[in-house]
């Protein structure tokens, strides 16, 4: 019998830690005296009771709140944008599907300090003012909890870093994939983001599983810019080829594995054409949906005058490319974790994280065993992916 040991002990606790209990430690940091708000649904009640108690163990004034479940096209309920607006330290988002709008900050947005509009409270805090941190979980389950939060987060964030550093000083980056995937991306003056799974600073956040880095390609029509706002070229071609998904996609109605791949052909940074089989279909309704509805929101007063036009040319927008860093992470027709997964990268369509192409929806959409290369100003190569596998190890 070994000897008893306060390392020993010490130990033996970590390792008997549970999922939230490494999250609320490892991930968010959370410490004595800070107020922690979490907002779940009835179907992720299980998940959201285990960080109420982590948190509360750390030392926090928690709060647990519920809604119904939200759609990409819903509200949340005024209640929770108001504790929200409370500005706690930090903020769980347990949903089931989403958390919902802020129709009033999408109405009048936000200011940020950089000037950028912001139509959420939660991303108005977050991003903005800098002023809290937190992780969101869109579509969690217990299990999905169990098999990818506990994991070796300095490795992810090892892999993170030298990425980060291969990334700068690209300016475009190309995709291809066995499924027929073909697509150049403008990164010009983009920044890489990552979801490392070190949210431990007030103004950072992400998902948990943690697990993926992406970029906001530059938006076809745009200025392109170097990182001190020096316009370099007059105008963005945007996203040029096609991509074919043939893992998972998500719908306004849920995610789904693809039975059949889809294909999106895209021109000057936008979705041209669509095309497969009913699965395909359901995205043509889906992005639809999100071309007419900002029309009725401006009629309503709920989107400013001259946005809707926005909104729908930005429902067609390539908002996105992610490549899945966590090795506990599987594609199972549930996007928190397969975008997460190795060997896959994802395109999404709608919004973009650069604040610079609004819309009601941001679809991601899994791509199997992708080759990527980075190109440089000076026209150098860099293969950081080949055939699904990392070339950076």
């Amino acid at each position: 019998m070994g000897k008893l040991t306060v390392e020993n002990i010490l130990n033996k606790k970590s390792k008997n830690r549970t999922p939230s209990q490494v999250v609320v430690q490892d991930v968010v940091k959370i410490k004595k005296g800070e107020r922690v708000l979490i907002i779940a649904n009835p179907a992720t009640s299980e998940i959201a009771q285990d960080l109420y108690s982590a948190s509360c163990e750390s030392g926090a004034l928690t709060t647990l709140m519920y809604q119904p479940d939200k759609t990409s096209f819903d509200n949340a309920n005024a209640e929770v944008l108001a504790a929200i607006a409370s500005e706690p330290d930090v903020c769980f988002l347990i949903s089931n599907i989403k958390l919902g709008k802020d129709p009033a900050a999408t109405a009048k947005p936000y200011k940020a300090e950089n000037g950028q509009e912001v139509t959420h409270i939660f991303d108005y805090l977050l991003d903005g003012k800098k002023t809290m941190r937190g992780a969101w979980t869109p579509g969690i389950t217990a299990d999905m909890m169990n098999r990818t939060a506990a994991i070796d987060y300095k490795e992810l964030q090892n892999r993170c870093a030298k990425l980060a550093e291969l990334f700068k000083g690209a300016v475009s980056v190309r995709v291809t994939a066995p499924g027929g995937t073909n697509l150049l991306i403008p990164i010009n003056g983009r920044s890489l983001l990552f979801d490392d799974g070190d949210f431990s600073k007030p103004g950072t956040g992400g998902n948990i599983p943690a697990g993926e880095v992406f970029i906001s390609p530059v938006v076809g029509g745009s200025q392109l810019k170097a990182g001190d706002g020096t316009v370099l070229e007059q105008q963005s071609d945007g996203c040029e080829g096609v991509i074919v998904y043939d893992g998972s996609m998500t719908f306004s109605d849920g995610d789904s594995i693809l039975e059949t791949p889809i294909t999106c052909k895209v021109e000057k940074g936008f979705v041209t054409d669509i095309s497969g089989g009913a699965e395909s279909r359901r995205l043509l309704k889906t992005i639809l949906e999100a071309e007419l509805r900002p029309f009725v929101l401006e009629k309503e007063g709920k989107l400013p005058q001259g946005q809707a036009s926005v909104y729908k040319k930005n429902a067609r927008n390539i908002g996105e490319l992610g490549i899945g860093l966590n090795p506990a992470a599987t594609i199972t027709g549930n996007m928190l974790e397969d975008e997460k997964a190795f060997h896959t990268c994802h395109f999404a369509i709608g919004e973009n994280y650069d604040n610079d192409a609004p819309s009601l929806i941001h679809l991601d959409g899994v791509v199997r065993e992708p080759t990527i290369v980075l190109t440089y100003a000076d026209g150098s190569n860099r293969t950081i992916l080949e055939n699904g596998s990392l070339t950076i190890e």
